[in-house]
């Protein structure tokens, strides 16, 4: 069987980490794919909490943040599927909580 040309690390492992995160219910994986899709800034204010049948839960430190990235979710679900395989997020919601 022929096999593909060899693959980085780098592009590994966002999969691996969306397949544990699937797996375990719990995105915490994810932070470092969160954080080079939303960027530093965003990052600080946010960071993903669960991935379960396709929705990511991400919190967030303030309802405008929450609002915010609302209106961004389309864009950042279509960027973290680049990166995690498609349909690895199907829906992403925002939780206010104080950190």
């Amino acid at each position: 069987m022929a096999r593909g040309e060899p693959k980085s690390l780098e592009s590994l492992l966002p999969r691996v980490l969306a397949r544990l995160a699937g797996e375990s219910g719990r995105a915490h994986t994810l932070a470092p794919v969160w954080a080079t899709v939303v960027g530093p800034h965003i990052a600080r204010h946010t960071r993903p909490r669960s991935l379960e049948g396709g929705v990511l839960v991400v919190i967030v430190t303030s309802t405008e943040w929450a609002r915010t990235l609302e209106r961004e979710a389309p864009s950042l679900r279509e960027q973290l599927n680049e990166r995690l395989g498609p349909h690895t997020v199907k829906e992403i919601v925002f939780h206010w909580e104080l950190r």
